[in-house]
């Protein structure tokens, strides 16, 4: 007998009010039919709709099934269970689309019918969350189905499976998109959510990178995080909420994801997460900021705090070289010229610049330095300059560096030979080997 999906949902709800009398007390969780002729008739239907289940002949299981939830509903809550194996295999047999879909009707209808009757939601709800995306995400008008029961599971359960965190979030991101079902706060705060389900699970031993994945490709999909969203829904309320460390990490993450580390509100959370979890990336980050706005005192501060945190040379090396620029902007020449020979020692790699930025400290003193009674020992700093560039390989400050070397008839002049050493003072405090720039 051919059931359209209307006929087939009001026969089963309208038989629960109808068909309850005549059910025996029930002996070992079975509820036969008090009349005999009917507890036969039941017993031969449920004996042979379970063989054609055992043997995956889903479509002819579901007349005996059929037959058990409208005449027998409270006979076991095994017709549930089955009645959900049963439905969802004939919607995979089935040819018909029109068949198919009512088919997969009949699974959500089994779980509604199991829940009037039995108080077990809790344990089944996840499954009914699992058929309903699988059978209604590409539908605008029911994909609602397939959310609302994923955010049931929770509700019940207080968390899903992270192995389902992916299905949940792409049923809300087809929601969203085709029912515009959510704003963008709603859809940040799913998506936390559902994040920290992840986290949960990874710290329980899990490898939740494919789910993960999955996650961050959908909420870049949504398109509702950009740095006017970070800075006028998420700025806001990190500043009611300062020391909301959760949010702060959220907007920094994002910022970093969006390109808008350079805005007030990323600075903000920096200095929310600096303050209460400083990590070494945090404190040199914040401290880059400061530079950035000039701030060279604020920014020392923090790469000093940085430096107490760095657990790699590497990481030293990167905070020497920091603070050899905060130092050349504060005018510690002297200084900023440790700092990079300290940051060139702890990594090679960086040597090249570290001796290129003394050269230029050196060429960025003469007016400091000068004398004013020698020019060949005021232009020796440019020979230290040219000493420092050839160092690093730097052709083009070798070159700035010995044209303003002393000429030769200045070192005549005053009595000086090519090849003589000279000691340059102020604050470079080197010896130098005299030459010209002719």
């Amino acid at each position: 007998m051919m059931w359209t999906n209307m006929k087939f949902k009001w026969g089963l709800v309208g038989c629960l009010s109808l068909l309850m009398v005549g059910i025996a007390g029930a002996q070992d969780g079975w509820n036969w039919p008090a009349d005999p002729a009917m507890e036969n008739k039941a017993r031969e239907v449920n004996a042979a709709y379970t063989d054609y289940k055992r043997s995956e002949e889903f479509l002819k299981a579901k007349d005996g099934l059929h037959w058990l939830l409208v005449n027998v509903p409270e006979l076991n809550e095994s017709l549930y269970i089955n009645g959900v194996d049963i439905y969802a295999g004939a919607a995979k047999e089935a040819t018909d689309p029109k068949l198919q879909r009512i088919y997969q009707d009949s699974v959500m209808i089994v779980y509604e019918l199991r829940n009037k009757l039995y108080d077990n939601e809790s344990r089944w709800i996840a499954n009914k969350a699992y058929y309903a995306y699988n059978f209604y995400k590409g539908e605008k008008d029911k994909v609602s189905v397939a959310t609302d029961a994923f955010a049931r599971v929770i509700e019940l359960n207080g968390t899903l499976s992270f192995q389902l965190v992916p299905a949940y979030f792409d049923a809300v991101y087809r929601n969203f998109a085709y029912n515009k079902a959510y704003t963008p706060e709603q859809l940040l705060e799913i998506y936390e959510k559902l994040n920290a389900i992840l986290v949960e699970a990874e710290g329980q031993g899990n490898d939740v990178s494919s789910q993960r994945g999955i996650m961050e490709q959908l909420i870049v999909a949504m398109d509702i995080i950009d740095c006017e969203f970070i800075a006028n829904i998420l700025g806001p309320k990190l500043k009611a909420e300062p020391d909301n460390m959760k949010l702060a990490q959220q907007v920094f993450q994002y910022s970093v994801q969006q390109k808008c580390t350079s805005s007030e509100t990323f600075l903000f959370a920096l200095e929310v997460i600096d303050n209460n979890d400083p990590t070494f990336s945090t404190s040199q980050v914040r401290g880059l900021r400061y530079m950035q706005n000039s701030e060279y005192a604020k920014a020392g501060e923090l790469f000093e705090k940085a430096l107490t945190l760095a657990t790699t040379d590497a990481q030293r090396a990167e905070i020497h070289w920091d603070m050899a620029k905060v130092h050349a902007n504060l005018g510690r020449k002297s200084q900023a010229r440790s700092s990079a020979l300290k940051a060139a020692e702890m990594n090679k790699e960086r040597e090249k610049d570290a001796y290129s930025f003394v050269g230029g400290l050196y060429m960025s003193s003469y007016n400091d330095c000068r004398g004013g009674q020698s020019r060949v020992k005021d232009y020796a700093l440019f020979i230290a300059a040219y000493d420092a560039y050839a160092r690093a390989g730097d052709s083009a400050g070798m070159a700035n560096a010995k044209s303003r070397f002393p000429s030769k008839e200045e070192l005549f002049t005053e009595g000086f030979q090519v090849g003589e050493t000279m000691s340059v003072g102020c604050w470079i405090g080197q010896s130098v080997t005299l030459a010209t720039r002719d």
